[in-house]
């Protein structure tokens, strides 16, 4: 039986990794980072910090550019037309005005495999057939988020949440940061994920700047491939608005008339953000 900390580098799991290293819940036999390589750089920045401060080893694990894969044209062996796997839930605007939904792999792909797989390989195993318990994996979410609790997909493997049963919300994460005198952890996610709330997109525009940049740039990338496919009909954009993202004036959204609401409690796999 191993231990693993599921390590967003958010709030939540930072304050989980904290806590071990402090003594305070029962140490880790180790934690696992899942970089889909599109996390703002003050996260990167917060992870590297944390790290040094962890008495047990962290593993960061990839499959590669969330982006680059997400705004990829394929080609359909079957058809042999245009498309696009599809990776976010970027909001979709067909010819006839019709808003729809993209479908999402981003976190099944791009987190729990590439973390299963890592504690695979930690187990020496490259396939695991049993239905035992082998694996705690502890997932950093708390009293306010309780709806995102997900039982693992793997049987062998047995999600934990010591917050949850510590009775501690985000807010009680902060406080414990503060009153053990860490610095305040950023938020994680991906710059780009179209599940941000507008208050989000506006201290991303507000607070990083030239990472706004590089968002406008993905989303017009996006659009461009997907102009190319043959299967999808539609404009893809990262606001429910379906509007330009550069040309959105986050200030002016009433908050009764908001286009986009924080949809990260309903984030099916419940490891992102954390």
């Amino acid at each position: 039986m191993i231990n693993v900390l599921s390590l967003g580098a958010g709030v939540q799991s930072s304050t989980l990794a904290l806590m071990a290293a402090k003594g305070e819940i029962p140490m880790p036999d180790c934690a696992i980072f899942a970089d889909t390589e599109g996390e703002p750089n003050e996260v990167y920045i917060w992870l590297d910090w944390l790290i040094g401060q962890l008495p047990y080893p962290v593993y960061k694990v990839t499959k590669g550019s969330l982006e680059e894969k997400t705004i990829k044209l394929q080609v359909s062996k079957i058809s042999k037309k245009r498309y696009m796997s599809g990776k976010i839930p970027a909001f979709v605007l067909s010819p006839e005005g019709n808003k729809g939904l993209l479908g999402r792999s981003c976190t099944a792909d791009y987190k729990i495999r590439p973390v299963v797989s890592k504690i695979r390989d930690l187990l020496g195993l490259k396939q695991v057939r049993s239905k035992e318990v082998l694996v705690n994996q502890w997932m950093g979410i708390s009293t306010d988020e309780a709806s995102r609790m997900k039982p693992s997909r793997e049987a062998w493997i047995k999600h934990e949440y010591p917050l949850i049963e510590r009775n501690m919300s985000r807010n009680d994460c902060f406080e414990w940061m503060e009153k053990n005198g860490y610095p305040v952890p950023p938020r994680s996610s991906c710059l780009y994920c179209p599940f941000h709330s507008d208050d989000e997109w506006l201290r991303i525009k507000t607070d990083m700047p030239d990472e706004f940049e590089q968002i406008i740039k993905f989303e017009k990338r996006l659009q461009i491939n997907a102009s190319q496919c043959e299967i999808l009909k539609g404009v893809p954009y990262l606001h429910g608005s379906c509007e330009p993202i550069g040309s959105i004036d986050f200030k002016k959204i009433k908050p009764k008339k908001k286009e986009q609401l924080d949809m990260f409690d309903n984030e099916c796999e419940g490891m992102c953000g954390l």
